[in-house]
């Protein structure tokens, strides 16, 4: 099975979309988290409450609205349809991970960047950033790897470009295969398992360092 060309196809397309819904899960999981931390908006607890709905919500539900929702708009299923709907799962994920870093550290540290002459950018840059990257980490690795071992949202908005997951449940009607997907599904999970311990360990990393009161300025 390891010299298969279809399953190094599936590997790559489950890469590329766990590259992609990880950078950008965490990108608006770091802006969501920055502006529920640090800004009163009118309307905001229902917003959150929105975008924490995939959280509660069956994902079949989920993988059917916006399989509709494409449909509808004249768009067209492949990679790009599944990283918007692993996405929609993932940022939720990504929020909650953040906010408590940017709960945790003092933000008069912010204050006093723009007293002595920062600008926003540099701000985020040189005091935000440092003090959440536990935070990031742990945001990108498990966000990577709900992508990377979803199947319901791949199985469904995916078209001729399945992801592994997906590969491996069509490999499942044929007998003289199960042994192969069994194994690869063994290996696929100790590799989740192992990330996952990762990434709660950059999370207790965060937590402890918001606990202690310890902060780094670039």
């Amino acid at each position: 099975m390891l010299a298969n060309d279809a399953l190094h196809r599936a590997l790559a397309n489950s890469l590329k979309v766990g590259i992609a819904t990880a950078l950008i899960s965490t990108v608006l999981g770091i802006l969501g988290a920055k502006a529920v931390t640090r800004y009163r908006l009118p309307g905001q607890k229902p917003v959150v409450a929105m975008i924490m709905l995939p959280l509660v919500v069956p994902e079949i539900i989920l993988a059917m609205a916006l399989l509709m929702v494409i449909l509808r708009a004249g768009g067209s299923l492949g990679l790009v349809s599944i990283a918007a709907g692993h996405i929609l799962l993932c940022v939720p994920f990504a929020m909650v991970v953040l906010m408590s870093r940017f709960e945790g550290f003092d933000r008069s540290l912010e204050e006093a960047s723009h007293d002595l002459g920062e600008n926003g950018w540099w701000t985020f840059w040189r005091v935000t950033f440092p003090n959440v990257l536990p935070g990031i980490v742990a945001s990108l690795l498990l966000t990577f790897t709900i992508s990377f071992d979803e199947f319901i949202m791949a199985f469904f908005l995916g078209s001729t470009e399945p992801t592994l997951p997906v590969f491996m449940w069509n490999q499942l009607r044929f007998p003289k295969l199960l042994p192969g997907v069994l194994a690869l599904g063994a290996c696929i999970l100790i590799a989740s398992v192992l990330i996952v311990l990762v990434a709660e360990w950059f999370r207790r990393r965060n937590t402890s360092d918001s606990q202690s009161g310890d902060v780094i300025i670039g």
